[in-house]
């Protein structure tokens, strides 16, 4: 089989609709007699409702319906656990999910208490300043240590020192290792909050149609098929007569994978209860507080060192902020738990995190997933370590790393998907080479910066490494089927948010069948295409349904030599497929399309053979015994304004492993997203809470998001480690960006500003100018 477009930097299929604005978004769906909702939300951290007054709302004109907990009957339940804990012993969990509508209670700002359906958005926005609530404030428990004490505030009466969770993982025995230590380094790190941003906000269309008795909703989740099978569940319906279409999705980063929104369960039992369409879109305010958050960690943690600067041991002992509900499992803490150890030989490690209800927004996956943190702990410790013993930051790594006979490399504590924590595969010094000559490490440090700062400028160089979990399970499914215009189709339960997925997946089955890339039709996202899938998440879509895909696609290469085949009466070898049809090897002439082909092979009249299967078309799934690692390294050279303190990245190089890689410039783009993303919550984004739990910074205006000003060009190099999990050798990737920013940026500015040798480090995330000034102020 050739390879003509995998692995090649094909452009992207999707865009052409994407920038001609013939793309479908949520909020493009427009149906006959739609009506609105808008939400009444808490203004309180934390409140016992006494009671509601909705009349006035009802007696505006244009209002049609409004809803309490009450109203809802039997239909108000408490959400899922979408991801039940890992078996780590002695594990400690406290479930606690969303619900509908608050009753009797509020624990965020920003929580749903009313929903009001009216004849626009403006009617029904106008209608919850009509409601009036009584409200008794409650006690708050909104910072991270403070909430953790056995004092605090309770979010839950019955939870003291609100323990969400508490788990401890351990390898080998610290505590005696670290005797032995040549040095022992303790700091306390935090990584505050942040949220994820996207263009377009959450969304969720709901129609009943009586006559087809069926429920369409649209919805702007990475998991079409897990809310088709849900909403069925809770509506009393079968999955057959709910359909969910994910449309184009203006960016999901992980947040719109969390399950099940109130939104999500309201609308659509709307609908039903209206016989009329139904619309919700989330404004940018609501953003703030209705969708899920992430970041918020205090690490307590200590490396023990040879005096070659060989890690013995690591003790971490952290808090994780996990909100009011935490419907998400473990997932982000266990992350970093996890991530921490980076792609280094840690033979003693001892971890221990406690998980702690607040009474703020919930916590859920945001690009990296916890990840981040863990990074930053390791990176930034390996920092310290190396001024210690008197090495480069890239030195101390150089010999730390695992070697690439050690793999698989099994770390022996749990991991997210259940398994022990098991690197596939990997070879992280050339990573590590290939960042440090393309940014000119040694050059700088021994040339550039000394005649830079002669001039008074403030430069600072960082390289950090990291790895990345990527392409977990259960499974993904395919359908591959070469139509009658001889057009190839594709179709897969994953939804798509920007991937690429359209251009990615097209190239996998171009190659298979012998079609033009731009003759393969990719569909994603819609549960009457394709009934299952896990979703869109962890770095998975390309490793998971990808695998799917080809597995499929070469089925149906085999149903196509065959029937072509039985067509010339010739030997499968003497079959070329190419250009849309197949040829007799070395006979001018001797060719049939594939669309004859499928004719063929869905005969109308007439006997076939006893098993027989109609078509060229393929059903394959694919589920991988456990994740597959990727990894890489990034550098930084930055240039810092001492009056100001505003950074400015002068350089930026990424090497990244992947495994192989099918495009490219699809990769080369998730990168940089993810770099963007990185820079964000490296250095401007900040979710600022006071004691009583409101948020002081919820608008644009307040919360800083990087610029394209602000994003560098970025130099980008791949090596590939062919990842053993799965026959295309492929690794996740987009989360791979995000992740080490935080640890790059502290280290260049600390080089930049001289900070250590004035006795400043810095332990923080996120930074930003004024924590800058304050810090070299302070120094």
């Amino acid at each position: 089989m050739s390879t003509r477009y995998f692995g090649q930097p094909v452009k992207r299929n999707e865009d052409a609709r994407l920038l001609t604005g013939s793309a479908l978004f949520v909020d493009d769906v427009e149906l006959s007699g739609m009506l609105h909702a808008a939400f009444l939300r808490s203004p309180h951290a934390h409140a016992k409702i006494i009671s509601i007054d909705v009349e006035a709302a009802k007696a505006r004109p244009g209002v049609i319906a409004i809803y309490t907990a009450e109203d809802l009957g039997d239909y108000w339940q408490h959400g899922p656990l979408l991801v039940p804990p890992p078996p780590v012993p002695g594990i400690v969990f406290n479930l606690r999910t969303q619900v509908p509508l608050a009753k009797g209670v509020t624990r965020h700002v920003g929580e749903p208490v009313v929903l009001v359906i009216a004849e626009s958005r403006y009617i029904a926005e106008d209608a919850v300043g009509d409601i009036y609530i009584d409200w008794e404030a409650l006690p708050v428990a909104a910072e991270l240590e403070a909430a953790a004490r056995p004092d605090a505030p309770r979010v839950y009466p019955d939870i003291p020192g609100n323990v969400a969770a508490h788990a401890h993982q351990k390898r080998g025995d610290y505590g005696r290792a670290a005797k032995d230590a040549h040095v022992t380094i303790k700091r306390r790190f935090t990584y505050d909050h942040g949220c994820s941003q996207p263009m377009e906000t959450r969304g969720v269309v709901a129609q009943w149609d009586n006559k087809a008795d069926k429920l369409t909703i649209w919805d702007t989740t990475q998991a079409p098929v897990a809310i088709r099978n849900g909403m069925a569940a809770m509506l009393g319906l079968s999955e057959r007569q709910v359909r969910v279409i994910a449309p184009f999705i203006g960016g999901g980063f992980g947040p719109k994978i969390m399950m099940f929104y109130p939104e999500e369960v309201l609308i659509p039992w709307v609908a039903i209860q209206l016989n009329t369409p139904v619309k919700w879109i989330e404004d940018r305010a609501e953003h703030f507080f209705a969708t899920t958050h992430e970041r918020g960690q205090i690490h307590d943690a200590e490396m023990a060192i040879d005096k070659e600067g060989k890690i013995i041991g690591i003790k971490d002992v952290f808090l994780h902020d996990t909100g009011a509900y935490d419907p998400y499992g473990l997932t982000v803490p266990i992350n970093s738990q996890c991530t921490l150890l980076g792609p280094y030989v840690v033979p003693h490690y001892d971890s221990m995190f406690t998980a702690v209800f607040t009474n703020k927004t919930l916590v859920t996956p945001y690009r990296g997933a916890g990840r981040q943190h863990g990074v930053f702990v390791m990176e930034r410790l390996l920092d310290i370590a190396a001024r210690e013993i008197g090495i480069t930051p890239a030195e101390i790594r150089r010999r730390n790393f695992i070697a690439p006979d050690a793999f698989p490399y099994n770390h022996g504590i749990i991991y997210q998907d259940f398994t022990e924590l098991t690197y596939d595969s990997g070879n992280y010094e050339p990573i590590l080479d290939q960042v440090l000559a393309t940014i000119g490490y040694e050059k700088f440090l021994a040339e550039e910066q000394p005649r830079l700062r002669a001039e008074g400028k403030c430069v600072g160089i960082a390289v950090v490494c990291y790895v990345e979990g990527t392409g977990i399970g259960p499974y993904e499914g395919a359908k591959v089927q070469v139509q009658a215009s001889g057009k190839v189709s594709v179709v897969t339960g994953i939804g798509t948010q920007g991937q690429g997925h359209f251009t990615s997946f097209a190239q996998i089955v171009a190659d298979a069948c012998g079609v033009d890339v731009t003759n393969v039709e990719v569909i994603t996202g819609d549960t009457d295409a394709f009934y299952w899938g896990a979703g869109t998440f962890a770095s998975r879509g390309a490793v998971v349904a990808g695998n799917a895909i080809g597995q499929a696609a070469g089925l149906v290469r085999q149903k196509i030599l065959a029937t072509a085949a039985e067509h010339f009466e010739c030997a499968e070898t003497d079959l070329i497929i190419e250009n849309g049809k197949v040829s007799l090897n070395g006979v001018p002439g001797h060719s049939i399309t594939l669309g004859e082909l499928a004719g063929m092979a869905n005969p109308m009249r007439g006997a076939v053979a006893p098993g027989t299967e109609p078509g060229l078309e393929a059903t394959s799934y694919f589920g991988p015994p456990m994740g597959a690692t990727a990894s890489g390294a990034h550098a930084m050279i930055v240039e810092v304004d001492p009056e100001t303190m505003m950074v400015e990245i002068k350089r930026y190089a990424v090497a990244h492993d992947c495994g192989v890689v099918i495009n490219p410039l699809i990769v080369e783009g998730q990168v940089q997203g993810g770099v963007a993303q990185g820079i964000g919550n490296a250095f401007f984004e900040d979710l600022v809470y006071n004691d009583e739990g409101q948020l002081l910074n919820a608008s644009l205006a307040d919360y800083l998001l990087p610029s394209s000003m602000d994003v560098p060009r970025m130099e980008m190099t791949h090596t590939v480690t062919p990842s053993p999990l799965n026959p295309l050798g492929i690794k996740g990737v987009g989360e791979a960006g995000a992740i080490p920013v935080g640890p790059l940026f502290a280290q260049a500015l600390e080089d930049a500003l001289q900070l250590p040798k004035r006795g400043v480090e810095l332990l923080d995330i996120p930074l930003s100018p004024s924590k800058l000034w304050e810090l070299a102020r302070n120094a």
